[in-house]
C-alpha cells in the first residue's frame, strides 16, 4: 500500500497531495537581461493567479562549459563570445533585491535555479525561500550539498537524468522537504517524450510529493499532468514567444498562462474526493428520470 507523501511547505503554500497545485511561472532567462521586462513577467505570473515565479542564477565563469565559452554568438547588442553574452544576462544584487521587493508587494513568491555553489550563496544571501535544482545540475554532487545544508525546501527537475542518477540526488538531498518534478529536457517538448506516468513512478519509489515541468507547445500536456495527480507545475513564460532567446519560443504568452491556471482550478474541483454520492442537483432528474426505484 502506498503511502501518501506528506506536503512540503514552500512560503504561505503547501505542496502535497489535498493541496491546490502550486503553479510556478519560469521566467528562468526570458527577461533578456531587462529588469523591467523581468517585472513585466512577475506582473504576468501573478495577473493569472501563480503561486510563484521562478529565476536561473549562474556564477557564468564556472557554469558556462568550456568548450562553449569563446564560441560567437550574434545577440542583440551585436557578436560577442558566449560567456560575455552569459554575463550579459546575468542579474546581480541590485536586480535581485528589486525582484525580491517587487514579489513580495505582489505577494507572490520567488526563487530560483541556481546553476553553481556561488549561485546557491547569492541566493541565499538574498532570502529565497526554496531553491529549484534544474535538470542539467541533478548530478552537480557539490551543489547538491550546498543546497541540501541550506534547510531550505528544494525542487528537482529530472530531466536528461537517469534513475541511478535520481536515486544518488534524493539520497544526497533526503526526501524531507522535496519535490520532484517528471521533466524532459527537450525545447519544444514532443508529446510522446513527456511520459506523464513517471509522475507515479517517482511517488512511489521516493516517497515525495511530485510535479511537472514542461517544455511543450499548448496547454494539454500540463492539464493532463494536474488531472494525474501532478502537487506541481511548471512552464516557462514570455511576453512574446517571437522575442530572441532560447526559452521563449517554448514558453506560454501572457493570454496562455491565464488559461492554464483558469483550467488547473476547474480540473482541481472536477476531480473531487472519490466518495461516490449523489448530489442535491441529481435529485431532480433522478425523481424523473429513474422508473425503478
Amino acid at each position: 500500500m502506498t503511502t501518501t507523501p506528506a506536503p512540503v511547505s514552500v512560503g504561505r503554500h503547501q505542496i502535497g497531495p489535498g493541496h491546490p497545485c502550486y503553479v510556478i511561472a519560469e521566467i528562468g532567462i526570458n527577461h533578456n537581461g531587462d529588469l523591467a521586462i523581468a517585472k513585466q513577467l512577475i506582473d504576468v505570473a501573478h495577473e493569472a493567479g501563480c503561486q510563484a515565479v521562478k529565476f536561473q542564477k549562474r556564477t557564468p565563469e564556472i557554469s558556462t562549459p568550456d568548450s562553449q565559452k569563446d564560441i560567437p554568438r550574434e545577440t542583440p547588442w551585436g557578436t560577442m563570445t558566449y560567456l560575455d553574452y552569459k554575463r550579459r544576462i546575468e542579474f546581480g544584487d541590485d536586480e535581485y533585491a528589486e525582484i525580491a521587493a517587487y514579489a513580495k508587494q505582489l505577494g507572490i513568491d520567488w526563487f530560483a535555479s541556481p546553476w553553481d555553489v556561488p549561485s546557491v550563496e547569492f541566493l541565499e544571501k538574498h532570502g529565497v525561500i526554496a531553491h529549484k535544482v534544474a535538470s542539467a545540475s541533478v548530478t552537480d554532487e557539490e551543489m547538491l550539498e550546498a543546497l541540501r545544508d541550506t534547510g531550505k525546501p528544494i525542487i528537482l527537475s529530472t530531466g536528461m537524468s537517469t534513475m541511478d542518477e535520481i536515486d544518488r540526488a534524493v539520497a544526497i538531498i533526503g526526501p524531507t522537504n522535496l519535490v520532484l518534478m517528471q521533466a524532459t529536457s527537450t525545447y519544444p517538448l514532443d508529446p510522446h517524450e513527456a511520459n506523464l506516468r513517471v509522475m507515479d513512478t517517482l511517488r512511489e519509489r521516493f516517497g515525495v510529493p511530485v510535479g511537472y515541468s514542461g517544455h511543450e507547445t499548448g496547454l494539454q500536456i500540463s492539464l493532463a499532468a494536474v488531472g494525474m495527480g501532478a502537487n506541481a507545475l511548471e512552464r516557462h513564460i514570455t511576453l512574446d514567444r517571437a522575442m530572441w532567446g532560447t526559452d521563449h519560443s517554448a514558453s506560454l504568452e501572457p493570454g496562455g498562462l491565464s488559461r492554464l491556471v483558469r483550467d488547473v482550478r476547474v480540473i482541481e474541483q472536477a476531480l473531487g474526493d472519490g466518495v461516490k454520492r449523489v448530489w442535491e442537483s441529481e435529485e431532480g432528474p433522478r425523481e424523473k428520470l429513474r422508473r425503478v426505484k
